[in-house]
């Protein structure tokens, strides 16, 4: 059942991606890029300062590692995810997540020469259709003609570099427990994020921004990074990242509900791609929800 965890982050994700849409006309993207992990470091704070403050010469030595992590994972992929909701749109933002899965492989395997299951393959390539399918609604030939424009393009960067981080979080393995590891990399990040905020347009906080800085801050950046590095750490970098193929699926829903979107056939095709990867990338149903494969415990 440790699947559930990164599966339940990526479904407050993909509800994060309609806040990201939703905060494009109310906040500066500089300006909620920086309140969101502020107020992160703030709710954590009572819970791990102590424990952080008594190791605090064991994860001296750690900090350039955390600081690259916070670096990919906490400001470039999700500072990125907001700059390019003011030029896409929020089933763009979550289609283009789903390539994570594959990116992860990719590094795995030229970088680090990990060899990949011929099944795991076919199952990321079943869910590349699938985000193709949904990206050019059903005509896969519209993509060569209409090209990537600049929010897709911020997305494809933020994508590549939370795949990276899946794969060196997995494999570097901080060994300070999940919340310190988690509030070490907040923090890193809230002092990184600081010339980004002096540089907004205005960091003011509208009454209808404060709801959404709430959830980014709590929900998505506390609960859900949680529960993601948990999932790296209990069933893999890889089995992990392949269940970001399941945030356009969210997102559309989320997008139907809350913004009255119509899921059309495309999102069906699409989805039920996606599905069927995921599926098979993770070996069957059943070692979905259950046992790890070998190739998952090493």
């Amino acid at each position: 059942m440790a699947v559930l965890f990164p599966l339940l982050a990526v479904l407050i994700w993909a509800a994060n991606t309609i806040v990201s849409k939703a905060a494009a006309g109310v906040l500066d993207p500089a300006a909620i890029s920086f309140y969101r992990w502020a107020l992160a470091a703030l709710v954590l704070t009572p819970m791990c300062a102590r424990p952080l403050w008594r190791r605090r010469s064991e994860v001296r030595p750690w900090l350039g590692r955390f600081a690259a992590l916070s670096l990919m994972g906490m400001v470039m992929y999700q500072c990125l995810a907001y700059y390019a909701a003011h030029s896409t749109s929020a089933t763009n933002m979550g289609v283009i997540c789903a390539l994570i899965p594959m990116l992860v492989l990719v590094i795995n395997g030229v970088v680090f020469r990990q060899r990949v299951s011929g099944a795991a393959m076919i199952g990321v390539a079943i869910s590349f259709a699938g985000v193709i399918w949904l990206l050019s609604r059903g005509n896969p030939a519209s993509l060569l003609a209409s090209g990537v424009n600049r929010g897709d393009a911020l997305m494809l960067v933020g994508a590549a570099a939370y795949a990276l981080y899946g794969v060196l979080y997995r494999r570097w393995a901080p060994p300070f427990g999940l919340w310190i590891n988690l509030y070490v990399q907040v923090l890193i990040a809230v002092v990184m994020l600081i010339p980004l905020a002096l540089s907004a347009h205005s960091l003011a906080v509208p009454l209808a921004g404060v709801g959404l800085i709430v959830f980014a801050g709590i929900a998505s950046s506390v609960i859900a990074s949680y529960f993601w590095m948990l999932g790296i750490e209990r069933i893999g970098s890889e089995r992990t990242a392949v269940l970001m193929n399941m945030l356009p699926l969210f997102t559309a829903m989320f997008a139907s509900v809350l913004l009255g979107e119509t899921i059309q056939r495309h999102h069906w095709i699409g989805g039920g791609l996606i599905l069927i990867g995921v599926s098979l990338t993770q070996g069957t149903f059943g070692l979905l929800f259950g046992r790890r494969t070998l190739a998952a415990a090493r």
